[in-house]
């Protein structure tokens, strides 16, 4: 089989299973780095492939997954050296049986930024020498796995694009919640990965084929009928023991039958499949043809928590602008971050579903601005952001930083135009708002609009860029300069809904400029366009008036059964004629809209801006508030409360990682102004406790131990961290010199388990007071127990949960 041939076979091909689940079979060593075998074992390698291609395999994974420059650090290999062997040992292994080597790619072992220190620029970099190592050495296909973060996802497939031909293949690995780790949901990676230029796209590791399947069908549903998925799921999950996977060939291939349904590309295994489990799926995909019938596209655009469907009116926050503002752009001017973060904040919380973003103020270097502002956006709300600029350097800067698929506003019907930011939009995955507009001004006639629209159209398409993915904005007028050319606007709108099958887009408060009470003529054009057939509304969320058009209008035209977010919204709310009494007899004993009582009080603005990740509001808000209140008054009464209510939150699942740890980071820009503030009053630490954490021998992965380190030192403890692959006596004397009697250990892999269980061990026999906590996704409860520890700590919020009792804080 040739690269070119991939996507046409007439059959489900079947891809690999595990390669470190054979490797541990044949006595790897604990510690060791599996790609080095690439040079050290050729001969075990290639033999390893060679037994997945007698079984049937069609695409080989070489023994690259972590050859990257983070996990190789210390080798006396070079990355190309490790990259170069591992190809050419696939290599001679497929030749016999016609199968294809894949250069496999896994993530760095870095969070990236907001999250972590690793710069995206720098993640794109570094997998740019792994893609042109495996271009170098002959590889046929890109296969990218067992990603959780969808920004690390898209740094490897741009560096991928960027430096090869080759096709990619890209999966994630999801929990039995349906999100990522870092909290992408399915559909989010789904839009991301396809536009960005994914050949293909899956799910693998985590979970066995019973708990990805729901996954996988929502991955089809959400991708044309003709775009390629495949699965590699587990061999199960894992026994509480930690000897291995709880299923067998047999029950694997039973479970992979309900796949046939889903028309995949390629199936395959991950860990604890071994070649036994691929043979059997030739019988379960030996007459299964790869593709689905065709449905019709949803329009979306997300970031990795929120994938917004836009069908019927979607609501675009429009404040983050600086046309007619001289305080947002004295703002941009000064680089101050806070008052736009704040301007975000506040539309989410008024209902926006989408954050247009425009930084064109006089002045100001606009490049550089919208890439600080993108980064700084996406740090602290989840929603999806609509890059508004008719600067193609301003866009490319957002649109290569941005996590997820936005919306480009805008291009218009000028070549020039059209030719410069169709591409970018295409290379990125963004859909792209098209301004009825061309050398020619606005046009009054509606069919003059239209004509324009629909030139926009083609050369969008002609671009590839999906009908679904097109808006068009007819121009929203003043009526108070062109009052006569209002209705052409909305006969535009309706026209191109009806006759061109696009999205539509509008900002609407133009209608009123110049007029007074302008919410009136505001809410009766929004009501007028929605009718035509509006789905994106560019508008003031915080207008009460304008939003209740939307919620309304959803309701009479039944697009929100049952009433149900309109009673949501409205329910406990009172009629504008009782609401002024209810103020009034209100005003000395009500909490803040949005606060619940417990956070109203003098601590309330804190304690937002902890749960809203505002590091440089957090910050201010301490320094006020430390002119009137003890420094530890602080901690206790504000940033440890606001962190349990984002832990809280958390385990209910209403947000997620990346938002834990932005909180966190809040906290801590609080936590430097209290600890100043005690510098200078000569009183000692605020330490509530101090821990050892550590990565065990043998074990490279520590960003699951570097979010424990950040939740703990934010509520207040002192953490001692060893690092990653920590000998079992470095851990001991640690805990011995330092008198430590709280000791956390992380392990992610199963070959790492023993050395986690002879960690606690030699704790023990140490004679140590210390209690023992333990995390790490290959870990369970009951072995936790097995092994002697005294707590499992299934994520970063217990282990602060657990060191909170522990020292009675």
């Amino acid at each position: 089989m040739q690269a070119n041939e991939l996507f046409d076979r007439p059959n489900t091909i079947l891809l690999d299973g595990g390669m470190g689940t054979m490797l541990q079979a044949a006595g790897l060593k604990l510690g060791a780095r599996p790609e080095e075998l690439n040079i050290t074992d050729p001969a075990l390698i290639e033999s390893i492939h060679a037994r997945y291609a007698a079984a049937g395999s069609r695409i080989i994974n070489a023994n690259t997954f972590g050859a990257s420059a983070h996990k190789l650090a210390g080798s006396e290999y070079t990355l190309e050296e490790i990259i170069a062997a591992g190809i050419a040992n696939c290599k001679r292994a497929c030749a016999p049986y016609g199968a294809l080597a894949a250069l496999d790619v896994g993530p760095l072992g870095e969070l990236l930024e907001p999250n972590g220190t690793l710069a995206f620029e720098d993640a794109v970099a570094e997998y740019g020498r792994i893609v042109r190592a495996g271009v170098a050495a002959g590889a046929d296909l890109v296969f990218l796995e067992t990603f959780t973060d969808l920004y690390e996802l898209k740094a490897a497939l741009l560096a991928v694009k960027e430096n090869s031909s080759l096709p990619v293949l890209a999966s994630m690995s999801f929990e039995a919640g349906g999100r990522t780790f870092t909290g992408c949901t399915v559909e989010s990676f789904a839009a991301t990965a396809r536009g960005l230029g994914a050949d293909a796209v899956g799910i693998n590791c985590s979970l066995g084929p019973k708990e990805i399947f729901p996954m996988a069908k929502r991955l089809t549903e959400a991708l044309p009928g003709s775009f390629p998925v495949f699965v590699k799921p587990n061999a199960g999950l894992p026994r509480a023991d930690g000897s291995g996977y709880d299923i067998t060939p047999q029950l694997y291939a039973m479970q992979m039958k309900p796949y046939r349904e889903l028309g995949l590309f390629a199936a395959g295994g991950c860990c604890g499949t071994t070649p036994e489990f691929i043979q059997l799926l030739n019988g379960v995909f030996a007459d299964c043809r790869p593709g689905r019938p065709d449905h019709p596209m949803k329009s979306v655009v997300c970031s990795p928590m929120d994938c917004v469907d836009v069908d019927g009116i979607t609501v675009v926050g429009e404040r983050i602008n600086p046309t007619g503002k001289k305080r947002f752009q004295q703002a941009l001017r000064e680089g101050d971050m806070n008052y736009v973060l704040e301007q975000a904040v506040s539309q989410t919380e008024a209902g926006a579903q989408i954050l247009d973003v425009n930084v064109g103020a006089p002045g100001v270097d606009e490049p550089a601005l919208m890439e600080q502002v993108v980064k700084a956006l996406q740090s602290v709300v989840s929603l999806p952001l609509q890059l508004d600029s008719s600067h193609a350097e301003a866009l490319e800067r957002g649109l290569r930083v941005y996590n997820g698929k936005p919306i480009v506003n805008s291009v218009n019907g000028e070549e020039e135009k059209l030719n410069t930011i169709l591409p970018l939009c295409k290379k990125y995955g963004a859909a792209v708002v098209g301004l009825a507009i061309d050398e020619r001004g606005i046009l009054p006639k509606a069919e003059d609009r239209v004509a324009i629209a629909r030139r926009i159209r083609d050369a969008a398409l002609a671009a590839g860029i999906p009908q679904e993915d097109i808006y068009i904005d007819c121009l929203t007028l003043t009526a108070s300069a062109q009052q006569e050319d209002v209705l052409a606007t909305v006969q535009a709108l309706h026209a191109c809904k009806e006759e061109l099958g696009v999205r539509t887009i509008l900002g609407v408060s133009n209608i009123s400029f110049g007029l007074p009470c302008r919410s009136y003529l505001n809410t009766t054009f929004l009501t007028m366009a929605m009718y035509a057939g509006l789905d994106l509304a560019i508008m003031n969320p915080s207008s009460e008036e304008m939003m209740a058009a939307v919620y309304a209008y959803n309701v009479l035209t039944n697009r929100d059964k049952q009433s149900t977010k309109y009673i949501e919204r409205y329910a406990n709310r009172v009629p504008a004629s009782a609401a002024l009494v209810q103020a009034v007899q209100n005003a000395q004993t009500a909490p803040a809209a949005g606060e619940t009582p417990e956070a109203a009080g003098p601590y309330a603005p804190l304690m937002k801006a902890v749960e809203k990740g505002l590091k440089g509001e957090a910050a201010a808000r301490t320094r006020a508030l430390l002119e009137e209140k003890e420094p530890l008054e602080l901690v206790d009464e504000a940033l440890i409360p606001a962190l349990d209510i984002v832990g809280a939150k958390y385990e209910k699942g209403t947000l997620f990682l990346p938002q834990l740890l932005q909180a966190a980071t809040a906290a801590q820009g609080a936590f430097e102004e209290i600890k100043t503030a005690i510098a200078q009053k000569g009183e000692g630490s605020a330490s509530k406790g101090r821990i050892v954490i550590a990565t065990v021998k043998g074990d490279v992965h520590d960003i699951g131990k570097n979010i424990v380190r950040v939740i703990l030192e934010n509520y207040g403890f002192e953490v001692i961290d060893l690092g990653r692959d920590v000998p079992v006596e470095t851990v001991v004397n640690t805990v011995r010199e330092k008198d430590v009697h709280l000791v956390g250990l992380s392990a992610l892999m199963t070959t790492t388990l023993k050395s986690m269980e002879e960690t606690i061990r030699a704790l023990h026999d140490a004679k140590l007071d210390c209690k023992i906590m333990v995390g790490g996704a290959v870990l369970t409860p009951e072995y936790a127990k097995k092994i002697g520890a005294d707590w499992y700590a299934k994520d970063a919020k217990q282990s602060a949960d657990i060191a909170k009792e522990f020292f009675g804080v």
